[in-house]
């Protein structure tokens, strides 16, 4: 039986980045980039009016006041997306709009709310600094800078700037495929008949659902009996697939087959069983080369199983640099005790309070209770060595909720 962290290096020394693929930047959101991105010109490219007002010269308004206001000719209307041919001289003005050029011999805008127009004058109730409420050529991006870089994750406002430096179709990171099969004579699909006695295979959808959140693709194998040859026949078609996850039958049961299968199918077998709760009953290995992982059956297990170890794997094969959760440091409110020897992920309901974090479990932590994942916005970490937790004590939180 490996620690948690020895088991998560081991799994990641046999992950690698999937290759690229060229994306249009519409479909971009939330991968990673696989190549550095540079501006091909200035942006903005001209120096352009920040508001709707008047384009006029410093000279001219520095000694407008409320009392004495400035009178000037408006000689144009600008709209945005036009050009001035027009070269502003003293005692002239022109109406500009949010974006327009700034027009020759022009130095400064007043917003119009600063300003009274009539009878083809405009007066201006208030000077201004030089240049002010003008947006600079380059302001933003200078022609060769380096906007994005490898590795980046794609958020709106890379998928924004990629527009701006006219890039429709990028490189990204592929998404791996990933097969998922649950095993049991017990289990029945959503729609199945449960005759009494029969499960739901809810992890048929929490581990799909937790592979779409990572950003990579399921693969739905269903469900397959307790029996060797229909688990081998499912298995085999998962490791077509990038990644294969197997969910239940990698215990010591009579008809836990899934780890013999999967030896069967040339697996080498990296470790089994780590030492936390839930979810020791682990596997991992590789079958030519794809990562492998053989997940406890109970539903909290699996999904903490997936937490701790599948997520990160998926996430370093799309590239991304940040592979864990973020965790924080919180006050707890309640006593935990465990036995030594395991690290412990607990569920827990985080709350922030006059400035700080505090935490209390979601109440009974069965690995059979799904019911706490669905109250828990966190994981309370409890070392290997630790054997109880009081009160009052600061614990490390595993962030689930990412938008807490």
């Amino acid at each position: 039986m490996v620690s948690v962290d020895e088991a998560l290096n081991k799994i990641l020394s046999h992950i690698h980045p999937l290759g690229l693929e060229k994306v249009s930047i519409l479909d971009a959101l939330g991968r990673v980039i696989g190549e550095d991105i540079y501006a091909t010109r200035d942006i903005p490219p001209l120096d352009n009016s920040a508001m709707d007002g008047y384009a006029l010269r410093f000279e001219d308004i520095q000694k407008a006041s409320a009392d004495s206001p400035i009178r000037l000719e408006v000689i144009e209307d600008l709209p945005a997306g036009s050009i001035s041919k027009r070269k502003l001289e003293k005692g002239k003005a022109i109406r500009i709009m949010t974006g327009a050029p700034i027009p020759e011999g022009a130095d400064t805008v007043i917003p119009v709310e600063e300003t009274q127009r009539e009878n083809g004058f405009v007066l201006v109730f208030k000077s201004s600094a030089r240049s002010e409420n003008i947006r600079k050529s380059g302001e933003d991006v200078k022609k060769g800078d380096q906007v994005i870089s490898k590795g980046d994750t794609l958020r709106p406002a890379e998928v924004g700037m990629l527009a701006s430096v006219r890039r429709s179709f990028i490189s990204v990171y592929q998404r791996p495929v990933v097969a998922i099969l649950c095993t049991g004579d017990e289990l029945v699909d959503v729609d199945g008949d449960l005759d009494g006695v029969k499960i739901i295979s809810s992890n048929s959808y929490t581990l799909t659902s937790q592979v779409k959140d990572c950003g990579a693709i399921p693969l739905q194998l269903g469900i397959a009996k307790d029996r060797r040859d229909e688990i081998e026949e499912k298995l085999r078609q998962g490791v077509r697939a990038d990644v294969l996850i197997s969910s239940a039958g990698i215990s010591v049961g009579d008809y836990d087959f899934v780890k013999d299968v999967m030896k069967n199918l040339g697996m080498e077998m990296v470790f089994w069983k780590v030492a936390m709760r839930p979810g020791q009953p682990l596997a991992f290995g590789t079958i030519g080369g794809k990562p492998v992982f053989g997940l406890p059956g109970n539903p909290v297990s699996s999904m903490i199983s997936f937490e701790q170890f599948v997520r990160p794997s998926l996430l370093k094969m799309m590239g991304h640099r940040q592979l864990l959760r973020p965790t924080i440091q919180a006050t707890l409110k309640e006593e935990i005790k465990k036995k030594a020897g395991r690290r412990y992920f607990v569920r827990g309901t985080v709350s922030f309070e006059k400035d700080q974090y505090f935490v209390t479990t979601t109440g009974e932590q069965g690995s059979g209770i799904l019911r706490s994942m669905v109250k828990a916005n966190g994981l309370i970490v409890v070392p290997e060595d630790q054997e109880i937790v009081r009160p009052g004590e600061k614990v490390r939180v595993q962030l689930l909720d990412r938008n807490f």
